[in-house]
Order: C-alpha cells, then sequence, then structure tokens
C-alpha cells in the first residue's frame, strides 16, 4: 500500500505535507477531503493508529456540525458523523499501512520506511 495523503486543498499543512514528500522524492496518493470522504475501515484505521477519535476531530472548524461533535456521546455516534461530514477532520491525516499520524510531523515520517 502506498503513502495517502487525506486533506483540503486550501489547508496550509496539507500543502506542508505534500511538499514534505515531493522534496524526498516519494510518491502519495492526495485525496481531497472536500471531494470524497473516508471509508469506515480507513478511519478506523486511523483512529487506532493516533489513539483516539479525538485526536482526529477539528472541533475549530467552520463547519455546521463541528459543535454537535461535542455533544455526541459515543465514538460510534462521532465516527459516523466524521463519515458523514470528512471536513470535520484534523488534516492533513498521513496514512501509510497501519501508520498514521495527524497533522504536520516531519519528525514522525522520517522514521517510517517508505518505498
Amino acid at each position: 500500500m502506498g503513502l495517502q495523503i487525506f486533506g483540503k486543498t486550501k489547508c496550509f499543512d496539507t500543502k506542508k505535507a505534500q511538499r514534505y514528500f515531493k522534496e524526498r522524492g516519494v510518491k502519495f496518493q492526495m485525496v481531497d477531503l472536500k471531494q470524497k470522504e473516508m471509508s469506515r475501515g480507513e478511519l478506523t484505521s486511523v483512529i487506532s493508529a493516533v489513539g483516539s477519535i479525538e485526536n482526529i476531530i477539528d472541533y475549530n472548524s467552520k463547519e455546521k456540525d463541528a459543535l454537535l461533535l461535542r455533544y455526541l456521546g459515543s465514538d460510534e455516534e462521532k465516527l459516523l458523523k466524521l463519515i458523514e461530514n470528512p471536513l470535520l477532520l484534523k488534516t492533513p491525516i498521513v496514512r501509510l499501512g497501519r501508520l498514521a499520524t495527524v497533522g504536520y510531523c516531519p519528525d514522525t515520517w522520517k522514521n517510517w520506511e517508505i518505498k
């Protein structure tokens, strides 16, 4: 499986992540969350890699459902809302197999064995 960057085209950190990998000659697949949402399997894989669903939620998002996420009781309800509206995710989400990061994390990426 190759490297994937899930993000928003106007997100500064997403652009920095793309530049980081381009400068190192690493091929990646860019997935614009405004055009395509993450699957349930992709989201659960990222959540297990980063430790908690709370680590991937952008509570400062300008999306109308951002405030609602604070009041949803279970992680399952939050997961369903994130699948429905991927713009509520922190970006970029960089994924390589079972490894994943949220945000700009070059110190972590340099330790990944990317082929």
